[in-house]
């Protein structure tokens, strides 16, 4: 027989949830079908998005050593650093928690915390949102947002730095 203090705490939690669901679908089984299909509606999006991120990781450890990656990424990255971690965070998308594990592994590797702030800074240039933004505020309006967007991206990463140098 399996003790209780034998199972995982993800095991327990999965456990508790069904079972909770369970006993709410007693009561309102469309409610409980309707907020299932809306947990599985949001899986299925963020799925794919876990599959390209993987395969990002899985290209960075392939193809990037971490020799590379500090000499882009790192410390001593220079001007070069600053500008990819703009683009890259302009260019990649999904939402953040899913892209922390990659930072983690970014940072392990030598991606220094400051080019960290402005990629996740710059996620909020949003490539797919640039059309709408144009259509309702006009260009003019999208340009300047995307160009204040960047430039506190880099003043963020500046504030950071000052921040870590002056804790060390």
């Amino acid at each position: 027989m399996i003790k209780i203090k034998e199972i995982k705490k993800g095991t327990k939690f999965l456990l508790l949830v069904i079972l909770l669901y369970l006993i709410l679908g007693l009561g309102d089984f469309d409610l409980i079908k309707n907020g299932f299909l809306y947990t599985l509606n949001i899986f299925l999006k963020i799925v794919p998005i876990l599959f390209l991120l993987i395969l990002i990781n899985f290209l960075i450890n392939k193809y990037f050593k971490p020799k590379s990656i500090v000499k882009y990424l790192g410390k001593e990255s220079g001007l070069k650093g600053w500008i990819f971690a703009i683009f890259s965070g302009i260019l990649i998308s999904g939402p953040p928690y899913i892209l922390f594990p990659l930072l983690k592994d970014l940072k392990r590797k030598g991606m220094s915390q400051p080019l960290i702030a402005v990629f996740l800074y710059n996620r909020n240039v949003k490539i797919p949102f640039l059309p709408v933004m144009v259509y309702y505020f006009g260009l003019t309006y999208t340009i300047v947002v995307s160009f204040y967007v960047i430039i506190f991206s880099v003043l963020n990463g500046l504030l950071i730095n000052f921040f870590i140098r002056k804790k060390s």
